[in-house]
């Protein structure tokens, strides 16, 4: 292969003057190694906070409300938390400095395990030390090249890795459009029967998201189940924003919508939404989340979850067992929360999406400029009102679909109504002026 690409370059130096193959030299611009970006761009220029992340966040010496942190459950300087993270410090230090298989797991991560697996009614639990990492390496560690997997176009980002790594045929439906994901389906049976003896080594999976991040709604899990049975699909569920929020105790989608976890496959998610820590984590039967421990790439090669920070999961949900009205109140805000942000929105230009039990929500701009606008937005209610909220940001040349611009409000337990009241005037006010 070598010899013949360099017979074919010597062949065309040949075809070349001297004075030809200088001025195509000279002519030649070599490609950016980065794309260019703008100095005033808001992610190279970030706001520091210089405490807690809590309902309460002090910036420049100053006070203001935060309602874009995923904190939903104020987990956040819990003093029961720390003091759990303190005494691990004391008996495993800081980190692990191992992966997970090579002398990087001790007994909180096991234990950690179990209390998650049996939080979700499953079998198993694999856990991960980045949330990330874990949604992209679950994937890949099932579907290989020649499977397909039946993914919604409104997928997050870490899904979209998974997928890319899989090497597996993706096909995309319309973003919770079941009669879309049908027609999919149907045509995959079709080519099965056309070719039998390929269809028995096909693997088929549909992959959605819990509470999708990118429109604050929740997947039509009845349906997909439906289909799962129907057509012999194995289904993949990130829960990673619908886990401990979701559900009247936060066990997610399969709750809400009273769903028996034995029916889905694997439920993904993270650790660094709800539950104020980091890592994610895989549950299902054991025979399908062990191949993990073996497969998984995130799980193999990244050291492994510090000590302090799987203790502090535990704790966490620990307090969410024992007290599940703490998911209740963030879902009876969030409820309301919606009601009273759609009113304080029309007549304006600013529409309001989102599932009502979601505490987190989008904000989108119906007219010109939407990105310099909802900048605006953000940034006159920071000045004017001492409110947090935050521009939802994407990589846009690398996600599959465009994700339209919005802002992102967040509810979390330690909100009062009356700070609520005040967040949603000032927002209301900010978008009637423009």
């Amino acid at each position: 292969m070598r010899n013949r690409a360099k017979r074919q370059q010597e062949k065309l130096s040949k075809k070349l003057t001297e004075r030809q193959k200088d001025e195509l030299i000279a002519e030649w611009q070599p490609e950016p190694l980065v794309p260019e970006t703008p100095q005033d761009h808001p992610v190279l220029n970030p706001k520091y906070a210089d405490g807690k992340m809590t309902k309460e966040v002090s910036i420049d010496g100053q006070k203001y409300l935060n309602m874009a942190s995923t904190n939903f459950l104020s987990f956040i300087g819990v003093k029961r938390i720390e003091e759990r993270a303190k005494s691990t410090i004391f008996k495993y230090g800081v980190g692990s400095c191992g992966p997970r298989g090579f002398y990087g797991t001790v007994d909180v991560h096991l234990d950690l395990e179990k209390e998650l697996a049996k939080f979700m009614g499953c079998e198993e639990a694999v856990l991960y030390s980045y949330g990330f990492a874990t949604v992209s390496s679950a994937i890949p560690a099932y579907a290989k090249k020649g499977d397909v997997i039946f993914v919604d176009e409104g997928v997050n980002f870490a899904i979209q890795k998974g997928l890319q790594a899989s090497r597996s045929r993706v096909e995309y439906f319309k973003h919770n459009d079941m009669e879309d994901l049908e027609r999919l389906l149907l045509e995959q049976e079709q080519k099965d029967k056309n070719d039998l003896k390929k269809a028995k080594t096909v693997r088929r999976f549909i992959v959605v998201e819990g509470l999708y991040v990118n429109h604050a709604d929740l997947c039509p899990l009845p349906k997909i189940i439906e289909f799962k049975w129907r057509f012999k699909v194995r289904v993949f569920i990130d829960e990673s924003w619908s886990f401990g929020i979701i559900g009247k105790t936060g066990r997610g989608v399969t709750e809400h919508f009273n769903v028996p976890m034995e029916d889905v496959d694997m439920v993904m998610a993270s650790l660094e939404n709800a539950l104020a820590s980091t890592g994610g984590f895989c549950v299902g039967r054991s025979y399908v989340v062990g191949h993990q421990r073996l497969s998984g790439l995130g799980y193999c090669f990244s050291a492994s979850l510090p000590p302090l920070l799987a203790t502090a999961a535990s704790e966490a949900i620990a307090i969410i067992d024992e007290e599940p009205d703490r998911v209740q109140k963030v879902t009876k805000m969030s409820i309301e929360g919606q009601k009273k942000l759609e009113n304080v929105l029309k007549g304006s230009k600013f529409v309001l999406q989102g599932c009502p039990e979601s505490p987190m929500k989008h904000i989108y701009y119906d007219g010109n400029d939407e990105e310099k606008n909802l900048d605006k937005l953000v940034d006159t209610v920071f000045n004017d009102s001492h409110l947090l909220l935050t521009r939802a940001r994407y990589l846009d040349k690398d996600e599959m679909f465009k994700v339209r611009p919005s802002i992102r409000v967040m509810f979390q337990y330690d909100l009062t109504d009356a700070e609520i009241d005040r967040a949603v005037e000032a927002i209301g006010s900010a978008a009637r002026q423009m």
